[in-house]
């Protein structure tokens, strides 16, 4: 019993670290700043071997939203929390982070908004639903398809850091779009 014991607190932690170190990456390679947004997408059933949507885990979300959250808050930027498909993919996010947001009334579940989403509206200081956001970067873990709340022009990353449990992790940043015809002159640090 002591070695089962151990042996969860070990891939606890190695959740959260794993989960750590996606949006330090991520925050590295997308050169996100101080109040930028990160959409993070999350199938805990794929964390943990299943397929997506089929065995939602609030005690996986936990632990990976604890990593996700707590880098993002030391770096200042917020998070943005994907719900599933049952709530039309709504956002969780803090109210600070889109104060001029229309909200939709909803309160996520494990199974109606997923655990990750249930987790960020429980842990949030001021959490709010709304039905989208563009947000700066996003992580995607577990083939959740966050790209509808990315900012015109995503751009995919490869992450080192791409894997949360067993699920596979993608990553994306934004940058503007580029306007103008032949005589325009882009700003090399925007691309």
């Amino acid at each position: 019993m002591q070695s089962l014991i151990l042996g969860e607190k070990y891939m606890e932690n190695q959740l959260y670290l794993q989960a750590k170190a996606v949006i330090e990456e991520l925050y590295g390679k997308a050169r996100l700043k101080t109040g930028d947004i990160v959409v993070v997408g999350c199938s805990t059933s794929e964390i943990i071997g299943s397929a997506i949507g089929s065995n939602s885990s609030p005690e996986t979300a936990k632990i990976v939203f604890e990593g996700l959250y707590d880098t993002a808050k030391e770096k200042g930027v917020f998070l943005a929390v994907q719900c599933c498909e049952h709530l039309n993919r709504a956002i969780i996010i803090e109210k600070q982070a889109v104060p001029f947001a229309e909200e939709v009334n909803v309160v996520p579940q494990p199974k109606a908004g997923g655990s990750m989403a249930t987790q960020a509206y429980a842990h949030f200081c001021n959490p709010v639903a709304v039905e989208e956001i563009k947000a700066d970067a996003g992580i995607d873990i577990g083939f959740t398809m966050i790209g509808m709340h990315l900012k015109k022009v995503a751009v995919p990353l490869r992450l080192e850091n791409n894997r949360i449990g067993e699920a596979l992790v993608l990553g994306a940043r934004t940058r503007p779009k580029f306007i103008g015809g032949a005589r325009a002159v882009y700003d090399e640090k925007m691309l």
